[in-house]
């Protein structure tokens, strides 16, 4: 039975996510910053009948957490098939008045920065270099880093693009630092059986749109499919499928 850690994963894609992998056959493994929180997901899963499922307390920006995590699951399946880094914060604020707070290159304080980047681009890292020994025991390890169009250098600098007037310096940079990471990565590995590869979801009605967007399940869709893919599948390489429904569904970083 493969096995898979999704980080994030007590709500929204990382749960349809499981949900999914776990309807294929994967004996998952829940990563939640709040174990309570992941073993009330590991209960809903397992009122649908889907049982192979357990909660592990991971923070992303905690390097013991990490520690320990690693240690979970090299204990009890020593292999690690698929990783999918799914955590990830907007930095966003409310005032107020209800409203967003704009992350503006001029005015976004620094510290907003390192809070984002430390869970959207060092939190990834961290989990990868942690995790990269029981990666290697599996004969076909998947990464995949959830990412966004948002983080398209040559979308957000064209005009057609359909988000192009959603700007936000802090959420997109991080992504587009994460971006870099997984081609590096990608390079790092490529003389091995692992794929990696950055995809985005699109936008999808989660906590994280204010409940707005496309569905969940299609969402995990696209995650999934890359979870899954074979020995001639694409490595190092950037998909989103909402924005280049090709078939292929690769956009340019």
């Amino acid at each position: 039975m493969k096995t898979v850690l999704i980080t994030g994963a007590n709500k929204g894609i990382g749960l349809e996510s499981a949900r999914q992998l776990l309807k294929k056959g994967f004996y998952v493994f829940l990563g939640s910053r709040n174990v309570n929180n992941g073993l009330k997901a590991v209960e809903q899963l397992k009122l649908e009948g889907l049982t192979n499922v357990e909660a592990i307390q991971i923070d992303v920006t905690n390097e013991e957490s990490i520690k320990v995590a690693h240690m979970e699951i090299g204990r009890k399946v020593g292999v690690l098939d698929v990783l999918i880094n799914n955590a990830g914060i907007s930095g966003i604020d409310i005032n107020s008045e209800g409203h967003m707070v704009p992350q503006t290159a001029i005015d976004t304080d620094i510290a907003v920065y390192q809070k984002v980047y430390n869970t959207n681009v060092y939190g990834p890292a961290r989990v990868i270099k942690a995790f990269i020994d029981l990666l290697k025991k599996s004969p076909e390890p998947r990464i995949v880093n959830l990412s966004s169009s948002q983080g398209s250098l040559t979308l957000h600098s064209d005009p057609n693009y359909l988000y192009y007037n959603v700007k936000g310096v802090v959420y997109l940079s991080s992504k587009a630092a994460l971006n870099m990471y997984t081609i590096n990565l990608a390079y790092e590995l490529r003389d091995t059986n692992f794929k990696v590869n950055a995809v985005s979801p699109g936008f999808t009605a989660t906590d994280f749109t204010g409940k707005n967007g496309g569905s969940v399940e299609a969402a995990a869709e696209r995650i999934v499919k890359f979870a899954l893919i074979g020995k001639d599948g694409p490595t190092g390489k950037f998909f989103c499928e909402e924005t280049n429904p090709d078939g292929t569904g690769e956009i340019p970083w």
